[in-house]
């Protein structure tokens, strides 16, 4: 006689451990090949950086491939990671191409990972004249719109692309009509390293910004952290300085960032509105866990955003936010809830709402309170999982 509750038993619990092994097992076949040109260290290498951590935790195989003298590369050496350097020359350099190509055969790449754009040029030259057969991963950080050149129609839409990982829904929306397939488009949020903001010696601030530029203690410390670059509009966090300075507010501002193309342009407007003595640049930090919780507001003023990962850092230290409502910004700060918004440019906004914030305890406190319960959902194993899920779902 046939046991029915046997049969189920056996119908129900058996293939657990089988999918259990094929899951870690598809892990251990995968072999990443990132790939980045950028020269310098800003959101997408640190993005790339908490990837490729995530990655090698779960044992994932993995390397970079990237240009000789790039922080990237000295990144990789230092901690031991995997890395073939090239010398950059220009964006549709066939040599580039070709040595892509041959690094995935020697080494049994699996999927080619392009974190910017020269880099997305590559992997689909690589495949359209080197026969590069593997699933061709996009991460587009950037907000604004794919050009209407050959170049740009061709490269987002070759068959050889896989899945196009966009960093906001407001990404996705904006290249959507450019993509003939469109189920190629992902969302996956930037995240960040919690256990870095989280840490007990950060909590308590330690004012090595104070004493490093002899800021008084009964100033507040009002902060953009963003490379100086025109698209971060610090001509606006200017004139929002000016107006705040001139209503008495004691305050002094910090443009906490390295050189984006402007320094030197807001150096002279510094000098020119007579800001020296209260508004500094401090040039790029590695020290950002440490002394963001210093910081009593942070006031980001950018004209486009494609998500804004140091809003994610602030509100992780329970820092404040006043930002532009602008690109995938509002995916992050909710106003009145995680943040106050104000339009782009719009200095007397931006000063209103930082005054509602330094002088008002109690909107403060839900701010900062609703912020640090949202960074939550933004860690960068959560960040990871879903990029390795794309990973599994389009191997070949």
């Amino acid at each position: 006689m046939i046991d029915g509750n046997k049969i189920g038993y056996r119908l129900f619990f058996c293939p657990i451990p089988f999918v259990v092994h094929s899951f870690h097992q598809s892990r251990r076949n995968m072999n990443i090949l990132h790939l980045s040109t950028a020269l310098s260290w800003r959101g997408g290498e640190q993005q790339l950086a908490y990837l490729i951590e995530e990655l090698e935790r779960q044992g994932i195989r993995q390397s970079v491939f990237c240009p000789k003298g790039s922080v990237l590369e000295s990144h990789c050496h230092k901690h031991s990671i995997a890395v073939i350097s090239f010398r950059k020359t220009f964006n549709l350099d066939p040599l580039i191409s070709w040595k892509i190509t041959s690094i995935t055969k020697a080494q049994g790449i699996t999927h080619l990972h392009a974190h910017d754009s020269p880099s997305h040029t590559f992997a689909v030259m690589a495949a359209a004249f080197f026969s590069t057969k593997l699933p061709i991963i996009i991460h587009r950080r950037v907000d604004f719109p794919i050009g209407k050149n050959w170049l740009s129609k061709w490269k987002y839409n070759h068959p050889g692309i896989a899945k196009i990982i966009c960093v906001s829904e407001f990404i996705r929306q904006m290249v959507l009509g450019e993509i003939h397939q469109p189920e190629r488009l992902a969302v996956v949020h930037s995240g960040i390293d919690l256990s870095k903001f989280n840490n007990p010696s950060n909590t308590l601030k330690n004012n090595r910004l104070r004493r490093e530029f002899k800021i008084p203690n009964n100033q507040f410390l009002i902060a953009n952290i963003a490379a100086i670059a025109p698209h971060k509009d610090y001509e606006t966090f200017l004139e929002t300085a000016e107006m705040l300075l001139k209503s008495g507010l004691p305050a002094h501002f910090l443009a906490i960032g390295g050189d984006g193309g402007e320094e030197e342009e807001i150096r002279y407007l510094i000098q020119k509105k007579s800001l020296q003595e209260r508004v500094l640049l401090t040039g790029f930090r590695n020290d950002i866990p440490t002394i963001l919780p210093e910081i009593d507001l942070l006031l980001f003023t950018s004209k486009t955003e494609g998500l804004g990962t140091t809003l994610l850092d602030a509100f992780a230290c329970k820092v404040p936010v006043v930002a532009s409502r602008t690109g995938g910004i509002t995916e992050l700060v909710e106003h009145g809830k995680t943040g106050l918004l104000c339009k782009v440019g719009d200095v007397d906004g931006f000063a209103w709402s930082v005054n509602s914030i330094l002088f008002d305890n109690s909107l403060r406190k839900q701010l900062v309170e609703n912020s640090f319960k949202k960074v939550q959902y933004f860690s960068k194993q959560q960040m990871a999982e879903s990029i390795i899920k794309i990973y599994r779902e389009t191997s070949a």
